[in-house]
């Protein structure tokens, strides 16, 4: 800042005076310069900005983020006449540019932008894989992708089941993908300047083939086994083949898992075969196989060979059973000497010793199961007759609950008969009988069944038959029926029928006494009406010659077609009684209703009628506005309507009028109506008894003195046919025409001055004002820097004037309607010496 003095002659009266002035100047602004502490930033630390100008004086500074300017917050500080910019707590989106303007009362000027980098995340970081889905086929190519919010960009590390991997990168191919790779797959984003990393989610990833799979590496018989037949993919149908042809299900044969697995329950050796899986969807098919092989046996161990034989002679007798895989043969003497371990054993006969019971032990080394079979030799001489042709036949089938006889039939002159079972002797007993060449079982039961043998004996030898299977026949049990009760008219029902029996039952439904099928499994025509009825299956045993019967009750329902909604009153108005109808195409047994999808209930005014097709509001209130469905159901299914809006209409109320309660002359005012209302509201408004406007919004005439008065809105519901007012009081007063500020001597330094505000037109306040703020005149303090004026009436007096008092004045009169500005008065203080 210069000062600088010049001399003023001052004329009056012939007289004059000369007073030396003193006037200061302003140096003008130079280049600004704005610095930070650092430029390179992590979110949250805090950073300096500065403003500096290499000339000038009296200089302001402004800050400008982009193009807003920088004002002090919770975490913006401005220090040091705004020189300086302390931003605590950076964020991401305090990166600028930022600028800095300088000026002064001659000049102004600006730095350079400066931008900052600051670093933050990562966040967000997100696991993607291509193409999206569950699971993967083998030799698939899988892309996942890995994204992270980070400043700057993240780096990428991959995980699998949590271990890291050497790949890197935002991309992770897997090509031709194996089974081996599946699993928890995530990704690693990291920062190398915030030093934060964040893993994503792992996402899940399952390599499949398609096969069909045992439960077991080794099936066998009795056993159950689960054939499972799975692909990659999305799988819509299942189909199962046996050796190429689509396969019959028996009865130890179930499917499970929507088709998924084949249950073989327990497993039989004719179950043997080629099982294969047809696999398809609307892309594509395959079809995957499983030779099953049924490990059994053995079984029907029997030993081909002589019953008698002379000394010195070689005895052959050979072993055979049926066994997968094939057995292995023991072969034995009196349950003590082991003699060979081939199925054939070959043996010199030297003795009568070598007389007596050889027994065959055959062992399947799979199903671990060994079963054993005898044959009695005789050594004799040559003129020995012995026991020949030992047979077993059975009087009949054996049936449970019911006699059953075995008779021995031998060749030649017998002492006595042995009958054994499962190689067990039998004893006599309340239930069997022994008559000669007879046993009798009275009555049999299914603990009897198995191999039946029975052992001739005379003075020189003894045979013993060859085994004889008996199994027991019994059933049918009360059959058990699975299926619906009820079912659709147009559709086909599915009735199944099972009776424990053996052999298997056949079966023969019924419906009015008539036979409808001869199948276990029954599949209705397209249901009528005439339909509905019991169900009767018949299960048949043709050895036993029983049967058993059990029925169902089938009821045939025609559907629900159609649900609506509908009111049969035209105006639902609040107060008043209201109704709602669900009206249902076809049967319904359950109505219920719904409001906004939460299910309806009755309380003091709300009701349902008429099995609920009817909901009933009385009185119907604002807060019933909603929408309405309601359900209907039968046996075989439901329906639910569309939405039906229910808007309660109401009011009008709480009428509210916004408008000035004061107005000038030659002016105009406006009012804005409005009230609570469904429909909206007509509005009119009123003044002195006469319509003045139709609409919310009136705005006046250039209103005179004659238009104060009472301003009425009315609000009209042209629905409820109700209607609400509201006045307000508008007063209207002499407008203020001018505002001025005018003076009448020279701004001299130390001397008085004043400043008077000259208004046309009547107020009732003046309000003075220095650089847009309000100039307060209450100090105490005599050496404040403003305590040298105070205001008088309508002027603004300084005693004395001082420099300080330089600035931008206004006067600001008031009335009851509002506040008139003055223009601005420049004040500039000249210096006195």
């Amino acid at each position: 800042m210069v000062s600088f003095f010049v001399t003023v002659v001052i004329f009056h009266d012939a007289n004059f005076s000369i007073k030396p002035l003193c006037f200061t100047t302003t140096e003008p602004v130079g280049r600004v310069i704005l610095t930070a502490s650092s430029r390179d930033l992590v979110e949250f630390s805090s950073v300096r900005l500065s403003c500096s100008v290499s000339s000038g004086s009296s200089v302001s500074f402004l800050w400008l983020n982009g193009s807003s300017e920088v004002t002090a917050s919770d975490r913006v500080q401005l220090t040091d006449g705004n020189a300086n910019l302390t931003i605590v707590s950076v964020t991401r989106y305090d990166r600028g540019p930022y600028k800095c303007d300088a000026f002064n009362a001659v000049s102004n000027g600006s730095s350079d932008l400066l931008l900052l980098s600051i670093s933050f995340g990562p966040e967000n970081t997100l696991l993607a894989k291509s193409p999206s889905q569950e699971n993967y086929l083998e030799g698939s190519n899988i892309t996942l992708s890995c994204s992270a919010v980070s400043n700057p960009a993240a780096l990428f590390y991959w995980l699998l089941n949590g271990s890291l991997l050497s790949d890197t990168g935002p991309e992770f191919r897997l090509i031709n993908v194996q089974m081996n790779q599946s699993g928890n797959y995530s990704c690693q984003a990291f920062n190398n300047q915030t030093m934060i990393n964040q893993t994503s989610q792992p996402s899940f990833i399952s390599v499949l083939n398609y096969a069909v799979t045992s439960s077991t590496k080794q099936p066998i018989e009795g056993n159950s086994v689960n054939l499972t037949c799975d692909a990659a993919g999305s799988i819509f149908t299942r189909k199962w083949k046996k050796n190429g042809a689509d396969l019959a299900f028996t009865d130890n044969m179930t499917l499970h898992d929507e088709g998924r697995v084949l249950c073989f329950q327990p497993l039989n050796k004719t179950d043997n075969g080629t099982y294969s899986c047809m696999i398809s969807n609307p892309l594509s098919s395959v079809e995957a196989e499983y030779i099953m092989i049924v490990n059994y046996g053995p079984e029907n161990v029997q030993i081909t060979g002589p019953s008698q034989i002379t000394l010195n002679e070689t005895l052959t007798l050979t072993c055979s059973a049926d066994s997968t895989p094939s057995a292995t043969y023991t072969w034995k003497l009196n349950e003590t000497e082991t003699l060979s371990v081939s199925a054939v054993l070959k043996k010199n006969i030297t003795d009568f010793s070598d007389s007596g019971r050889y027994i065959c032990e055959a062992t399947n080394n799979i199903t671990r199961r060994t079963v054993t079979a005898a044959h009695y030799l005789t050594v004799t001489l040559s003129s020995q007759v012995p026991v020949q042709n030992v047979t077993l036949e059975a009087s009949g089938p054996a049936i449970a609950d019911e006699p059953f006889t075995l008779h021995c039939e031998v060749s030649g002159t017998i002492n006595r008969i042995q009958w054994w079972k499962d190689e067990e002797i039998i004893f006599p007993d309340e239930r069997i009988v022994m008559d000669n060449k007879t046993l009798t079982i009275d009555p049999v039961n299914t603990s009897d069944k198995g191999y039946y043998q029975c052992q001739a004996f005379n003075a020189v030898s003894n045979m013993t038959s060859s085994s004889y299977y008996v199994k027991i026949n019994y059933g049918p049990e009360t059959p058990n029926i699975t299926g619906p009760t009820a079912g659709k008219t147009g559709d086909n029902v599915t009735l199944s029928c099972y009776a424990s029996s053996h052999p298997p039952s056949r079966y023969t439904w019924y419906f009015h006494h008539y036979p409808v099928a001869h199948t276990p499994e029954y599949v209705t025509p397209p249901l009528t009406k005439n339909m509905s009825g019991t169900y009767s299956c018949e299960a048949y045993n043709n050895v036993t010659s029983k049967n058993k019967t059990a029925n169902i009750m089938l009821q045939v329902v025609d559907p629900i077609e159609d649900v609506r909604v509908e009111a049969p009153m035209k105006y639902p108005k609040e107060g008043h009684k209201y109704m709602l109808e669900c009206n249902v195409t076809g049967p319904a047994d359950q109505i219920y209703w719904m409001k906004n999808g939460l299910k309806l209930h009755e309380d003091n005014t709300t009701a349902f009628n008429i099995d609920n097709n009817s909901l009933t509001f009385d009185p119907l209130k604002r807060n019933d506005t909603g929408y309405y469905s309601c359900k209907a159901m039968n046996a075989v299914g439901s329906m639910v309507s569309d939405p039906y809006k229910l808007l309660v209409h109401f009011g009008p109320e709480a009428v509210v009028i916004v408008g000035p309660k004061y107005a000038e002359t030659g002016r105009s005012a406006t009012f804005n109506c409005s009230a609570m209302s469904v429909p909206d509201s007509h509005f009119s408004w009123w003044y002195n008894g006469t319509v003045v406007a139709s609409a919310s919004v009136f705005t006046t005439d250039l209103l005179t003195l004659s238009m104060s008065g009472e301003y009425t809105c009315m609000a009209y519901n042209n629905v409820t046919g109700k209607n609400s007012t509201r006045s307000t009081m508008l007063t209207v007063i002499e407008a203020i025409e001018s505002v001025m500020i005018k003076n009448y001597t020279v701004p001299i330094n130390r001397e008085s001055f004043n400043l008077t505000c000259d208004v046309t037109g009547p107020y009732d306040m003046i309000y003075w004002m220095k650089d847009d703020l309000l100039l307060n005149t209450s100090y105490p303090d005599e050496s404040h820097e403003s305590a040298n004026y105070h205001i008088q009436n309508n002027s603004l007096l300084f005693t004395p004037l001082k420099i300080h008092n330089n600035g931008t004045y206004q006067c600001d009169a008031i009335n009851k309607a509002g506040g008139h500005e003055s223009p601005k008065y420049m004040l500039r203080v000249m210096c006195e010496y």
